[in-house]
């Protein structure tokens, strides 16, 4: 599943779908908070990323995934063969400890996804699409992040919401609490 040219928007489009300036669309793509590729030296974001932060349909768990995913995502694209044989080989696994019931059909898209390359492969760690974010809950990755890169993704994570925190002003706090 190849990410078509139709599917990308520039900044400057992104940027009237979520209502804010270019500059900020850009901040976001510099911080890692908006995926986007470059394309004749200009950035370019997939459709789908800047609708899932217009409503953001994703709880925190599954974006803590989300970020996991990227990271290995990173490992795909630097080693395939190496990161979808040791994928392969959870899948088998995963096969044998659970020999019926309601997992196999989570397998068996995986092995389609899997069977299709390492860019549909791609799309599926790293799009907030509903249809991925359920194939990432029953990821057949364990193992291909260390424990020392798992913390620092999900430390990444937390820092990148503190960004998002606005202090409040103290006369703000003191009206909230006489009003209680």
């Amino acid at each position: 599943m190849a990410i078509s040219v139709g599917e990308l928007v520039t900044t400057g489009q992104a940027a009237v779908l979520l209502r804010v300036s270019r500059a900020r669309v850009v901040d976001l793509c510099l911080r890692g908070l908006l995926p986007y590729v470059r394309v004749g030296g200009q950035r370019r974001l997939r459709r789908a990323d800047v609708e899932a932060l217009l409503q953001p349909l994703l709880t925190r768990d599954q974006t803590v995934a989300l970020w996991l995913h990227r990271a290995i995502a990173g490992k795909v694209v630097a080693d395939p063969p190496g990161v979808l044989g040791a994928a392969r080989a959870n899948l088998r696994r995963l096969r044998r400890l659970h020999p019926d019931g309601p997992d196999w059909e989570w397998l068996d898209r995986w092995d389609a996804v899997l069977d299709d390359g390492a860019e549909s492969v791609l799309e599926a760690l790293t799009s907030p699409a509903r249809s991925a974010v359920e194939l990432r809950r029953n990821s057949p990755f364990a193992g291909v992040l260390s424990e020392a890169e798992r913390r620092a993704v999900v430390r990444a994570y937390a820092d990148s919401r503190r960004d998002h925190a606005r202090p409040v002003r103290r006369e703000t706090v003191e009206q909230v609490l006489k009003a209680v």
